[in-house]
């Protein structure tokens, strides 16, 4: 049986978040992070007066590169024990959320933390490097974005 070929991705990539509206978001591909991570403040949940529990969270605050701050609602989360680089155990809210590479949309969890103090405001973890079967080369940087951009040209010429 044949195996499937495996995307290259570099250490650094641009992505895209179509249902929040967000193209060429800066992220870190981390091989040591299981969960990814998208830089949210303001998270808080909403209990009283409502059916079901709504988490609001504030996506990439103005105070970080390519940011827009902008409020969102979720109906579907989840809390979690994620161990953070220095090795401790956080609770942290999990949002699932669509991340495009290559053209293509993976669903994905997020967990959601302040990254004010990090460098990218998105982290993507092993769970989705072994879902879209890529392989991580460190000394390439946004191949996804460069493997469309050709694609893109032909279609301008006349």
């Amino acid at each position: 049986m044949k195996r499937p070929l495996k995307r290259l991705l570099g250490r650094r990539e641009l992505v895209d978040f179509p249902a929040f509206a967000l193209g060429g978001v800066e992220a870190k591909v981390d091989t040591g992070a299981y969960t990814s991570a998208i830089h949210c403040t303001d998270i808080h949940v909403e209990v009283a007066g409502r059916p079901r529990p709504v988490l609001t969270v504030r996506l990439l605050d103005p105070g970080h590169a390519d940011a827009d701050g902008r409020a969102l609602t979720f109906t579907e989360f989840a809390l979690r024990d994620i161990r953070s680089s220095n090795g401790e155990v956080q609770e942290r809210y999990v949002i699932r959320a669509v991340v495009r590479l290559y053209g293509e949309d993976f669903e994905v969890d997020f967990s959601l933390s302040d990254r004010s103090d990090m460098k990218y405001p998105v982290l993507l973890g092993r769970s989705l490097l072994r879902q879209g079967r890529f392989v991580v080369d460190v000394a390439k940087r946004n191949l996804s974005y460069k493997s469309l951009a050709p694609a893109a040209a032909r279609r301008v010429r006349p």
